[in-house]
Order: C-alpha cells, then sequence, then structure tokens
C-alpha cells in the first residue's frame, strides 16, 4: 500500500491492441449474456421492495383497513380498485460495476469481463447501471442512468491501456461519490477484482463507507481472499469466487437474491 491517489482518465482516444479473436469470443459472451430476463413477480416474493398502499389489480390479499374505508366513505357503491391493499413494490436499483483491468487483459479475464458486464446489463435492464474501470487510476465508462449497452461497455473497456498496479481505494472512493445521491437501499456496488491491492491506500476504510459493496474474487490467477472476504464483511456485502466466465452469472444470481 501507498500514499498515492489515482487519476480518473478520459479513455477515449486510448488503443490496447487485443487478439481480434478473443475480442470477438468476448463480444459474444456480453451480448449472449445482455438479453434482459424475464420480470420476477414481486408478489410472490416476501420481503422484496418497499411495502406500499396500492388499489386492488387482483394480486395482494392484504387489505389496507384504514385507506380502504376512507374510499368506501367516498363511494358508497364501490368498484373493484377502491379496495386499497398493500403490496411490496421494488424500487428501482442503481449499481456500479468496479472492474478491475490491471495488468494483463487477456484471455480468462476479458472473457470474464464480458460476462460480467452482459450479465449485469441483463440483470439490471429496468435499473441504474454504471461502469467504473480501474487498475492504477480509474476510468468512468458509463454513469448511473446513462443506460449504455453492454456491447458498447465492452468496447469502451478493452480500450483501456491498463497499467500493472492494482489500486483498489481509488474506484470505491470514485464509487462513493457516485451513490452519494441514491437513496441507501437502491445503492450498491460490485467490485470484480482479484484483489491484489498494491498501489494507493489502505481500500478497507473506504469499503465500509458504501451502503453495499458485495466482492467478485477473481481466482483465474493470483488473488487475495483475506482482503476480498474483508472487503465484503466491511461493505455489508457477500463474497463470489469466479474462476471462469461461466461462474459470473450464477455468482451474481445469488448476490442479487440475497
Amino acid at each position: 500500500m501507498t500514499a498515492e491517489t489515482g487519476t480518473l482518465t478520459d479513455i477515449e482516444d486510448s488503443e490496447l491492441a487485443v487478439d481480434a479473436e478473443t475480442v470477438r469470443r468476448a463480444r459474444q459472451i456480453a451480448t449472449r449474456l445482455a438479453v434482459p430476463r424475464p420480470r420476477r413477480d414481486a408478489t410472490a416474493r416476501r420481503g422484496v421492495g418497499e411495502l406500499a398502499s396500492l388499489r386492488y389489480r387482483g394480486g395482494s390479499d392484504d387489505i389496507d383497513l384504514d385507506r380502504t374505508v376512507d374510499q368506501l366513505i367516498l363511494h358508497p357503491l364501490p368498484e373493484e380498485d377502491d379496495i386499497i391493499v398493500r403490496e411490496r413494490v421494488r424500487t428501482k436499483r442503481s449499481v456500479l460495476l468496479l472492474a478491475d483491468v490491471s495488468g494483463s487483459m487477456r484471455g480468462e479475464r476479458i472473457r470474464t469481463a464480458a460476462a460480467t458486464v452482459g450479465a449485469l446489463a441483463a440483470e439490471l435492464a429496468r435499473d441504474d447501471l454504471g461502469v467504473v474501470a480501474f487498475w492504477s487510476d480509474a476510468a468512468i465508462l458509463s454513469r448511473l442512468g446513462q443506460h449504455v449497452p453492454a456491447q458498447a461497455l465492452l468496447d469502451k473497456m478493452l480500450r483501456i491501456p491498463a497499467k500493472g498496479l492494482t489500486n483498489i481505494a481509488f474506484p470505491l472512493q470514485v464509487a462513493a461519490r457516485e451513490l452519494a445521491r441514491i437513496p441507501v437501499r437502491d445503492a450498491r456496488a460490485v467490485l470484480l477484482s482479484d484483489c491484489v491491492h498494491n498501489a494507493g491506500p489502505d481500500p478497507r476504510p473506504f469499503a465500509a463507507r458504501l451502503p453495499r459493496l458485495d466482492v467478485l474474487l477473481d481466482t483465474s490467477g493470483e488473488q487475495d481472499p483475506d482482503l476480498a472476504r474483508e472487503l465484503a464483511r466491511l461493505g455489508h456485502g457477500r463474497l463470489r469466487r469466479i474462476r471462469t466466465y461461466t461462474d459470473v452469472a450464477p455468482a451474481l444470481g445469488a448476490i442479487f437474491n440475497d
């Protein structure tokens, strides 16, 4: 760990030489996984979302008696939708992916990054996804609310001329700033990294400042599972290990169904 701080950089004019077949395969993975999933029936999952009073639409049978009585006073001959029920309504989530691109972006690491971008784009098709790529510095590939297609996010990621050092503290600071305007219940960050932190200050205090931090630990090479576990614990999130790109979707499913 060092005292140096990271810098947000512009990658629009940067070019990283990557094998064409590797890029083709990564794009294929991201595109396949980016297909939006069918919307889940929120009323079938108890405890999901905020409890709200709504007009009856054939879903919940948990009647809000006070609100319903008020409606009956106004409408002595009530219609079906004068019955007020309590249902859980899921608010829009805001998620920042913090993707480690330090060192060599080749082979399995590109496929894992592609799968993560694609799977998150599917999971958050009706929500807000932002992506921050980082090494010793960082670049914001998309901000919350921009809705950049998964293919475009991956292409931008592959243009980053990443260096060998890894500063995990810096993207956590960027995430804290980006999520500061989001209600805590709807905000979270997902860190994809081998967690081999070798530049910048200790990332642990910054993890503790986030509303929630989940960690996808890349185990395809050198890794620091102890730091990964600590970051997830301090960020009130979960740790999932990723060895190949096929592990990504199940790991994200477990995290978002928590």
